[in-house]
């Protein structure tokens, strides 16, 4: 490694993660033409013990790239198509009662659902009622579901991604932003490009079928992921990352008076955590064990575009939540010495 590795940080386990991402990304590749950026902030997200909310058109291989992940990962795998007429207990499970042979008794036994997998494809959830999200959204955040009165324990380690269609509305329940907020990154799935899809035409019309090895064990992910919560954070770049987010609250202190005027709703401290995480684990991919601004800044689109909420105004005018975050990056100072002088971010942090 370039730099000294921190006596916190267990050495081994950098090495590997640094090692596995290149495996990972190797064999990915075998399948999935391109979209380095998507597969990155993925990765990103399992390590970091994260979810993930996948948007793009029809046709951009998302499903194909979750399953294709799940292989390189040696991980149990599901699928779950959501339709207007999923049920909760459609992906929880549910109690069926049985007649025991040897007692003559009835008893209740619980059937495990398609959650119980490690790598979970909530494929179209914005095609499912509000309940049915609703018991998702509390194995995301509990790593648990709840089943009458008794609490059924997650496969470790667990992740989730969803897919949603930006396109077609009718027929949809869109997530509420209290919702969103419960996935670490949203992720745009953009079109190839040229190359790429001249790549993809030529791969997909032929016979070859590229065969996907497995990099990682769930062992292994769960040693990365305790890893990555021992890399430490420097005071500066907490500070960065506290001011990005403060300043995208409506009528607080410190607030720019054009995000008062964009914006409706603000990023909580769940992006602040997600921010410092993902900037953790994405140092320890380019084999760093020090977290810089520039890793904050990589990252601030896909963990707040889903948590700012622009107004209609903003709307109106053509700005979209990226372009806040674009804003909000070249007008805050990156350097100690400028960030701690400046007199609008100094009402932030004296709040």
């Amino acid at each position: 490694m370039a730099e000294e590795i921190q006596k916190d940080v267990s050495a081994e386990a950098v090495e590997l993660l640094h090692t596995a991402y290149g495996q990972l990304k190797e064999q990915i590749g075998k399948v999935i033409v391109g979209q380095d950026e998507v597969l990155e902030q993925l990765l990103i997200a399992l390590f970091s013990q994260g979810h993930v909310l996948l948007e793009g058109v029809p046709g951009l291989a998302k499903t194909l790239m979750v399953s294709t992940l799940a292989r390189s990962l040696s991980m149990n795998f599901s699928r779950i198509q959501f339709t207007p007429d999923l049920m909760p207990a459609d992906i929880t499970g549910t109690d069926i009662l049985q007649e025991n042979r040897t007692t003559g008794q009835r008893e209740f036994r619980f059937i495990q659902g398609p959650l119980f997998h490690n790598v979970v494809l909530a494929d179209e959830i914005n095609r499912t009622p509000p309940k049915t999200q609703a018991a998702l959204l509390e194995a995301m955040q509990e790593r648990q579901v709840t089943v009458g009165q008794t609490i059924h324990k997650l496969s470790s380690p667990f992740f989730v991604l969803a897919t949603q269609n930006p396109i077609e509305q009718e027929g949809t329940y869109s997530l509420p932003e209290a919702q969103q907020d419960r996935f670490m990154f949203k992720v745009y799935v953009k079109y190839p490009s040229f190359e790429e899809e001249r790549q993809i035409a030529r791969q997909t019309t032929s016979n070859a079928k590229p065969e996907v090895k497995a990099v990682l064990t769930g062992e292994q992910v769960l040693k990365i992921q305790t890893t990555v919560r021992q890399v430490p954070v420097s005071d500066h770049v907490i500070n960065y990352t506290l001011a990005l987010v403060r300043q995208t609250r409506v009528g607080e202190p410190g607030t720019p008076q054009w995000i008062n005027d964009w914006l409706a709703w603000g990023a909580g401290p769940r992006a602040v955590q997600n921010l410092l995480l993902g900037a953790k684990t994405r140092a320890l991919l380019s084999g760093r064990t020090t977290v810089s601004t520039d890793d904050i800044q990589k990252l601030a689109a896909p963990v707040l575009r889903h948590r700012i909420v622009p107004n209609f105004t903003a709307e109106s005018e053509g700005i979209t939540s990226d372009k806040v975050v674009e804003r909000l990056i070249k007008e805050t100072p990156a350097r100690e010495s400028e960030l701690t002088i400046d007199p609008a971010l100094g009402k932030i942090f004296a709040a």
